[in-house]
């Protein structure tokens, strides 16, 4: 049966915060049907069904995917649409409404968690702009795999923030504290991983604290990112001094890290990590099995995202 084309496929993802979340999803239908909005509705069981979910969805037809959920539910769902076998998946067209741990690619667009109304009304008003999908390629031994991303790849203590935020907001309940309380876990720890990477025919090599590539802005990391003009851009972070440290976190959130006299900026279209030894991965906060090397590029305007007027 043809699926009619105004009609969205949901998915709603139910693990990516606390309990709240779940109450929450109700408000979202309630308002969704007071729009007359003509939905298909699937609840994730686990962060990979999303995946399964939105492939399933691409392949039967539908031109309107909508997640309600964080940044690692929209990288599943990137890369179920693109691994899916759907005729034309650049007429595809993604929504998100913000729900979950982290909502940075919705943030950088102007959607705002607390207004799961107006992302609605964003996506009825159907406004798409064609933008980048990154991806990641490595062999896992048997295999060549390929993971897409929207925002950003963290190498080193930005995966491990990512990682350790996941787990103090489920503590807190807030983005805000869990954010800060996973900064302070790991502010002592200043770990540096031995990397290698190539950049522009450059060779980065040596004892390197955080990597970003981002298509996006990465956290803050790559504040200048822009997602639909075919670059990617990579902050490098060498090992700071306490103080130093302190006053990286300020220009981070402030805005202004690419001034962080211990972080390298670079841009280009592809980046290989040869070696990051130790070092934790992670696409838009899911964490990546440990294969190098790593080859990150960039697929210039493949999908249709959906942002506000």
């Amino acid at each position: 049966m043809a699926i009619e084309e105004n009609r969205w496929g949901i998915i709603y993802n139910p693990k990516a915060g606390t309990r709240k979340v779940q109450k929450r999803w109700f408000k979202i239908r309630e308002y969704l049907e007071e729009r007359n909005v003509a939905f298909d509705y699937l609840q994730s069981e686990s962060f990979k069904s999303v995946e399964r979910l939105s492939c399933m969805l691409a392949n039967n037809g539908y031109r309107t995917i909508v997640i309600v959920g964080g940044d690692g539910a929209l990288n599943d769902a990137i890369n179920g649409i693109m691994n899916s076998t759907a005729q034309n998946k650049e007429n595809i067209a993604l929504g998100i409404i913000p729900n979950g741990i982290g909502n940075d690619y919705a943030s950088y667009w102007g959607i705002d968690f607390d207004d799961y109304k107006k992302a609605i009304d964003c996506i009825i008003n159907h406004r798409l702009r064609k933008v980048d999908v990154g991806s990641c390629s490595y062999f896992d031994g048997e295999k060549h795999i390929c993971r897409y991303f929207l925002n950003a790849v963290q190498i080193g203590l930005g995966a491990r923030v990512v990682r350790i935020s996941d787990g103090t907001f489920r503590f807190w309940g807030t983005r805000t504290l869990s954010f800060y309380a996973s900064m302070f876990l790991l502010l002592f720890e200043r770990k540096l991983y031995r990397m290698h990477l190539r950049i522009n025919d450059e060779h980065v090599r040596g004892r390197i604290m955080a990597v970003c590539i981002g298509s996006a802005r990465g956290y803050g990391l790559t504040p200048n990112a822009v997602p639909y003009n075919g670059w990617l851009d990579v902050s490098v972070i060498y090992r700071p001094e306490l103080l130093q440290l302190f006053s990286g976190l300020w220009m981070l959130l402030r805005g202004r890290i690419l001034n962080y006299k211990m972080l390298k900026p670079y841009r280009t279209k592809k980046v290989l990590v040869l070696r990051a030894r130790n070092a934790q991965v992670s696409l838009d906060g899911r964490i990546l099995p440990k294969y190098f090397p790593l080859q990150v590029s960039v697929v210039h305007e493949a999908i249709n995202f959906i942002i506000p007027d």
